[in-house]
């Protein structure tokens, strides 16, 4: 078995790819695959004739971010210790796989580590996604060292440390083979959006940690498939966040949770209506209603423990960013 294999998920992105591919080949020791989701551009074309080194996987359709990528594994199953699940617009730096398979090696008990994320378009600044490091409040809300919600911060190695976290990211992650495959991957039916964070949440309920190093940085794009202000994206994230909680909470708590964020994101719902965002409204109501539908046929996360407490350093991150004005992670 070797060490690890450097995972792209791939949809139509031969210009990322031509743009992001340099970096990771040049600063790599690993195998580096890419899982092509059925792209319809010239993708599988342009990664033959100019990257013959770099091992590929066709799928015979588009499974989404989370049903390709268990598809992928799938094929791989048995050959690898270790998984880095790499976004296809992510630039990477000298040896930064070696350091995120350094951590695993060194902390028996962590399943996942993610690396600092910052932004490629100004690298003076954290990312979206993942950032300093990501965590849950009490009502299933995530947010990140280093970015909440839309409050970014710059970077000034605040956040260069290691640390225990709640979830890693989609866009840079180290997974343990063995777990991923334990805990059947992925959840599929979330199609893209939040599947990360609900792995980690499963993770940990059955009694492995997640990390985050900040020693090790890399530059991701974001949007490159969906743009974050996308009718589309806000309601994978609805939708998906709604079952993630429903997986993971005990049914008392759950009730509760709904509420809140039923009242919160209906508020959220009705002001986009009277903005004249129509699509962002609808977004809402679908995530509701689509979650709603499926909810009997979503199975209940086994756990080690009924609740297994989060890192979070606040309860309701909304209440201490919108109402106490709080933007930036040492604020709170």
């Amino acid at each position: 078995m070797k060490s690890c294999a450097i995972v792209i998920l791939n949809y139509n992105g031969e210009e990322t790819m031509a743009t992001f591919l340099p970096s990771v080949i040049e600063n790599s020791s690993n195998d580096i695959w890419v899982i092509d989701n059925n792209s319809t551009d010239e993708s599988l074309v342009f990664l033959k004739e100019n990257y013959p080194q770099i091992l590929l996987l066709q799928s015979p359709e588009n499974f989404g971010f989370a049903g390709g990528y268990n598809w992928g594994l799938d094929q791989l199953k048995g050959k690898y210790k270790y998984y880095i699940l790499l976004n296809s617009d992510v630039e990477v730096t000298k040896s930064w796989d070696k350091g995120l398979i350094e951590n695993l090696e060194l902390n028996p008990d962590f399943s996942a580590f993610q690396p600092k994320i910052l932004s490629w378009k100004n690298k003076s600044l954290f990312d979206y996604a993942g950032a300093g490091g990501g965590f849950l409040d009490s009502f299933g809300y995530p947010f990140c060292r280093g970015r909440i919600w839309d409050s970014i911060e710059s970077d000034f190695g605040q956040y260069d440390d290691d640390i225990q976290v709640d979830w890693s990211s989609g866009a840079c992650m180290i997974i343990r083979a063995e777990v991923f495959h334990h805990l059947g991957g992925f959840d599929s039916d979330f199609f893209a959006h939040m599947e990360e964070i609900d792995l980690c949440w499963r993770m940990r309920k059955s009694g492995w940690k997640i990390g985050y190093s900040g020693k090790i940085a890399v530059y991701h794009l974001g949007g490159a498939t969906l743009d974050r202000g996308s009718p589309k994206k806000l309601y994978l994230n609805i939708r998906n966040s709604l079952s993630m909680i429903y997986k993971n909470v005990n049914g008392r708590n759950f009730t509760f949770i709904y509420i809140v964020k039923f009242l919160l994101e209906n508020l959220a719902a009705w002001s986009y209506l009277l903005k004249g965002q129509k699509t962002l409204a609808q977004a809402i109501w679908k995530g509701y209603s689509d979650f709603k539908a499926k909810k009997e046929k979503i199975l209940k996360t086994e756990s080690l423990e009924n609740e297994i407490p989060s890192k979070s350093p606040v309860r309701f991150i909304f209440w201490n960013w919108k109402i106490l004005g709080k933007k930036s992670f040492q604020e709170l």
